[in-house]
């Protein structure tokens, strides 16, 4: 609130930031920590769960977001972002819609890729194998688990479909929370999970002047190979 006869308050000019780099000079120089072979735990699920615990008590956002790679019958390949929700003795567990692009491209090639990346600690991990949808059993216990609205959200969208627009999606929705007007929402047969059965890991620890550290385990047998690859 100004003083009566003060003279006008001058507001500052904005300073005006530094313009953004170019696209070739973004880069960031790593240097947390290292990663040997001889440090690692000999079985890779325990290596995940560590690092996996790490990024969890580091607050990294969603540390359970994992890229997942596919490809069609012709070999074209396609990525996006989904959750892990499980890890058991034989791999990693996501769940969606089997009728999606996605789903389709499972069908067409079981076989898939998935990368977690949690740069607050300088880390990724890339994990390559075999996909397998998991039993009915599975699915509907982690279905019980999912808000109401997601599921009811699950019956709603075709997803990977074309739409007209966002009205009739909402409208499909809309749809659902009559149908459903509780919280016992049956899960649709064309939803459920898929498990990723590990043939080949790679632990990526971000190192200074990208000389970076990368432990890879190869599947032999019954066991895992440890080795290192270059950066």
């Amino acid at each position: 609130m100004g003083v009566e006869g003060a003279p006008p308050t001058r507001l500052a000019a904005p300073r005006m930031s530094e313009p953004p780099a170019k696209l070739a000079d973004l880069r960031t120089d790593y240097k947390q920590a290292s990663l040997d072979e001889c440090d690692v735990a000999r079985d890779p699920f325990v290596q995940f769960a560590q690092w996996f615990d790490a990024a969890r008590a580091s607050r990294v956002p969603e540390p359970n977001a994992m890229t997942l790679a596919t490809a069609d019958a012709a070999g074209r390949p396609a990525a996006r972002i989904v959750l892990l929700k499980e890890v058991d003795p034989r791999g990693f567990l996501f769940y969606t819609n089997y009728d999606s692009r996605k789903g389709r491209e499972l069908l067409a090639r079981p076989a898939a890729a998935l990368l977690f990346f949690w740069p607050e600690l300088e880390r990724q991990v890339r994990i390559e194998g075999t996909v397998e949808q998991v039993d009915g059993a599975t699915a509907d216990a982690y279905w019980r688990t999912r808000p109401r609205l997601s599921r009811i959200g699950a019956w709603a969208s075709p997803q990977s479909a074309p739409l007209r627009n966002r009205a009739a999606l909402e409208a499909r929705f809309a749809e659902g929370e009559r149908r459903f007007p509780g919280e016992d929402v049956d899960r649709p047969a064309r939803w459920g999970g898929y498990r990723l059965v590990p043939g080949a890991f790679e632990f990526w620890q971000g190192r200074a002047s990208r000389l970076h550290d990368r432990i890879v385990y190869e599947r032999v047998g019954e066991g895992w190979r440890i080795g290192r690859l270059a950066p």
